[in-house]
């Protein structure tokens, strides 16, 4: 029996109800049991609940008895119902474009704040790769509707969003090429004709009441200027603009050196004109607490003739003058990939922007309030946009270093063996080892961990029989020469040393002689082996360890004494108790002995606060540890070496 048709309308309307009631119920739940009881593909399934939310949305709108909450709710609705798996990870995305489409700048500032809080949701693995082409056409849908002049922040904070939103390292945002807008022109009067500078005014109320932008009063009153301003002054001034907005004109001989000269008149000015009072810039902030911290940005310059005394004397209006002068000032010294190779400086040029950046930097510190503070910010954000500049000019690496191919693990290439064909088949297999001495030797026994731990494998030499002929040549009667002696072989220098760890108490002692060399230590154990080491007693009776065998390393965990003594004796329980009531606080002293770490020290603070609990559970994680290394010996040496001497006499008698 075929599968029912999938029947898109009845489903949408299931869906659509759905989504109603949990709207109402600002919960997701009803939502996913519907989902769950309807049959289909869940392909089908998700598409019907996408074009369902997008029809509660619209309904919404056309509507327009909604508000923005309204709207927010039935986004919070569709992201629960991605995180669910209910619907397509871009449908959250889709209805945030679909409101901002249909609303008014105002409404959109509120959508806007939404979206704002909710970055961390949308770089989140769920959302991001589905949503981050929508997110930015969403944004700069905005930005094409938005005036730069008159919804600067709005623009701005697009803007931050989107920096927070994409990596660093994303070159969709970035200016590669160093850029400018070019478009940013600054309008101000050309035509000295026109000009209402330098005549006199008969009303001084009249034009003072004409003043563009607001009005002041008398306490507001700019400082008398100690240079005239006039037109000239008037056209320079705003005539550089034009070459902070291109800052390539200035590699142009005839070009700098209108700049060089309206530069200096303009600083000079800088220099001479006196700011704003301090008491009007107090009241004026106090002014601006009272209206809540509401503030008036502009995008662009007001040019106009009247307001050129205001404006040198306004501390914010010279700072942002100053700081486009530095900014002019990196671009002409730094390195950019993409400056023509005729934009270069000559020396004569580099020494005016270097005692210029000096003046600029006095300028700032001495414009209140708190230049110094603020003069000091702007050198170390600038001194930071130089790792920006150099970053750009190296092509915009990543900032995750990958790893080399030297240093990646290489993988055998060759094809995995069947197991038969090293392994062998039948009752008598033969294990192949991959060359045919290392078969032959591996084929020896059927167990070869049992042949090993024969008798006749014993073949550990004991010190006088291996160190015999280096005693001879060490004696200075033979007169054995140095390169010919057998311990500067480096294979017998490798033996030696192994059989000195098992055999000899002189391996293990700390000393303060340094050896330049291997056979320069050997030279010095075997004139010790000489001295002691009789000659009449049987190599049997020196030993002083194990006779097992070492080359295989299969008895190294054995004991090296194989009398029963207080070696092979573990710790009790009622010892562990005993050492542990005497310890007390002092068990710390006893754990960096015992091998511990700090963070096994930690654990065991924590366990418990009584100091006599915590030396016992330092004996209890230091017993099982070690297993059957746990005796009584190495615990007395460890207490011995901690400072404990009589704690180890009598553990040791004990």
């Amino acid at each position: 029996m075929s599968p029912p048709v999938f029947n898109f309308v009845d489903v949408k309307e299931k869906f659509t109800a759905a989504a109603r009631q949990a709207l109402s119920g600002k919960t997701c739940k009803h939502l996913i049991t519907v989902f769950s009881q309807i049959s289909g593909n869940e392909t089908e399934k998700k598409t019907t609940l996408d074009q369902a939310l997008r029809g509660v949305l619209g309904d919404q709108i056309i509507e327009q008895k909604m508000s923005c909450d309204d709207y927010l709710s039935l986004i919070y609705l569709s992201i629960d119902a991605v995180t669910e798996g209910i619907c397509s990870a871009t449908i959250p995305f889709v209805l945030l474009g679909d409101v901002l489409d249909c609303l008014p700048l105002d409404l959109c500032d509120k959508i806007f704040s939404f979206v704002e809080k909710n970055v961390s949701t949308w770089k989140s693995s769920s959302f991001y790769t589905a949503g981050k082409n929508y997110l930015l056409r969403m944004c700069n849908d905005l930005l094409r509707r938005l005036s730069k002049s008159q919804n600067t922040v709005f623009c701005g904070r697009i803007q931050l969003f989107l920096a927070r939103l994409f990596p660093l390292s994303e070159k969709s945002g970035l200016n590669l090429q160093s850029q400018f807008n070019l478009d940013n022109i600054t309008v101000f009067n050309k035509n000295e004709q026109e000009s209402t500078l330098g005549q006199k005014q008969t009303d001084e109320k009249e034009d003072t009441m004409e003043v563009e932008e607001g009005e002041m009063g008398e306490d507001d009153a700019p400082a008398p200027c100690s240079i005239p301003i006039d037109y000239n002054l008037y056209r320079k001034f705003w005539t550089l603009q034009d070459y902070f907005r291109n800052p390539v004109q200035c590699y142009d001989k005839f070009s700098w050196m209108t700049f060089l000269k309206f530069s200096d008149e303009t600083l000079a000015v800088f220099k001479s004109f006196k700011l704003d009072d301090m008491q009007a810039s107090k009241r004026k902030m106090e002014d601006l607490r009272a209206s809540d911290g509401e503030h008036v940005y502009f995008a662009k310059f007001l040019t106009s003739e009247k307001l050129m005394d205001l404006q040198l004397s306004d501390s914010n209006f010279r700072r942002h003058i100053l700081l486009q002068y530095l900014i002019l000032f990196q671009y002409l010294k730094g390195q950019v990939k993409f400056k023509s190779s005729s934009c270069i400086l000559n020396d004569d040029q580099s020494a005016w922007i270097e005692e210029t950046t000096k003046l600029v930097y006095q300028l700032l510190r001495e414009t209140p309030p708190e230049g110094e503070q603020f003069a000091t910010m702007v050198e170390h954000i600038l001194n930071t946009e130089e790792n920006w500049n150099s970053w750009k000019n190296e092509g915009c690496p990543s900032f995750v270093k990958e790893r080399t191919s030297d240093d990646k693990p290489k993988r055998p290439t060759r094809k995995r063996q069947a197991p038969e064909d090293f392994l062998g088949k039948g009752p008598e297999r033969k294990i192949f080892m991959g060359n045919d001495e290392l078969t032959r030797l591996w084929n020896l026994n059927q167990d070869n961990m049992e042949a090993c731990k024969s008798e006749s494998r014993e073949f550990m030499p004991s010190l006088d029989e291996f160190f015999a002929e280096a005693i001879e040549q060490a004696d200075p009667v033979n007169m054995v020469e140095e390169e010919y002696k057998v311990v500067r072989n480096p294979n017998y220098g490798w033996r030696a040393l192994r059989l000195l760890s098992r055999r000899s108490p002189h391996f293990f002692q700390p000393t303060n002689q340094k050896f330049k060399s291997l056979a320069d230590y050997l030279d010095t154990m075997v004139c010790k082996l000489a001295k002691e080491l009789p000659k009449d007693i049987p190599s049997e009776e020196i030993k002083t360890g194990e006779e097992d065998d070492d080359d295989n390393g299969d008895n190294l965990l054995k004991d090296s004494n194989d009398s029963p003594s207080i070696q092979s004796k573990t710790v009790t329980n009622h010892q562990m108790d005993d050492i542990a009531a005497k310890l007390g606080s002092q068990w710390k002293t006893l754990a960096s002995h015992l091998e511990m770490k700090a963070a096994e020290m930690r654990e065991i603070e924590t366990d418990s606060e009584d100091v006599d609990v915590q030396a016992k559970l330092l004996l209890v994680a230091w017993q099982e540890r070690e297993g059957s290394q746990a005796t009584v010996e190495n615990l007395a040496t460890a207490l011995s070496a901690a400072g404990f001497s009589q704690l180890a006499e009598r553990l040791s008698e004990a």
